[in-house]
């Protein structure tokens, strides 16, 4: 192994400690902080009755298969506003004491992962995450839309579907749907149940059988 890939593994390696450590004990390190006790977050998502409501009304259909789909058929991070583009204002909105530079990029400032409950210093620690995933949409209907419709959903601010996270957690969740993750902080899993049926429900995107139990499971004890 190179000395480049050494310390990309060792610092993946380290982050990775540093997940586990704030999930299992949420203590302070040199990039680990406490969660702040006010914290911005995406669009409130309707309640869990509305939810369970919404989440009768989708529907229930097993997943089309995800040939074809590409990420470049759902395009961003698009131009908000200036210079600042659709992963900026999430990770402004997401932060607390957010400083950007004349080119939107964060540089400073904190952010609390809601997934995990870790608080990170670096703007590169944290991912974007589509609430429900880019390829599980394609596979529950966007295969079917228009460009601009896929871009539309990939950037959609106005409903609960963008939210910044830990990025190893985030690349752990990959493309999969409630039957198969949910946050490791159960906590939030709640929120989450609400947040995936708000958005589904809103771009009229179908679910499947197993997809369906898991978050009647959870909307049920919400």
């Amino acid at each position: 192994m190179s000395g480049v890939y050494a310390r990309r593994a060792s610092r993946r390696a380290v982050r990775r400690i540093a997940v586990l450590t704030a999930s299992a004990a949420l203590t302070g390190t040199s990039i680990l902080l406490t969660a702040p006790t006010a914290q911005a977050s995406p669009p409130t998502p309707v309640s869990a009755a509305t939810a369970r409501t919404y989440l009768g009304q989708l529907t229930e259909r097993a997943e089309s298969s995800s040939t074809g789909y590409s990420r470049d058929k759902f395009p961003h991070w698009i131009t908000q506003s200036g210079a600042c583009n659709t992963r900026e204002v999430v990770l402004k909105r997401d932060g607390t004491n957010v400083q950007q530079d004349s080119s939107c990029a964060a540089v400073s400032g904190s952010w609390y992962s809601e997934y995990d409950g870790a608080t990170w210093t670096a703007a590169s620690d944290l991912d974007i995450d589509h609430v429900v995933a880019l390829a599980e949409a394609w596979r529950s209907g966007a295969s079917g839309w228009t460009t601009a419709q896929r871009q539309s959903f990939a950037n959609d601010l106005s409903r609960p579907q963008l939210i910044a996270v830990t990025d190893n957690v985030n690349q752990a969740k990959s493309d999969l749907d409630p039957a198969e993750w949910l946050p490791p902080r159960t906590a939030y899993r709640c929120m989450y149940a609400r947040m995936w049926v708000h958005v589904k429900h809103h771009w009229n995107l179908t679910v499947d059988s197993a997809e369906k139990i898991a978050l009647q499971g959870v909307l049920n004890n919400c």
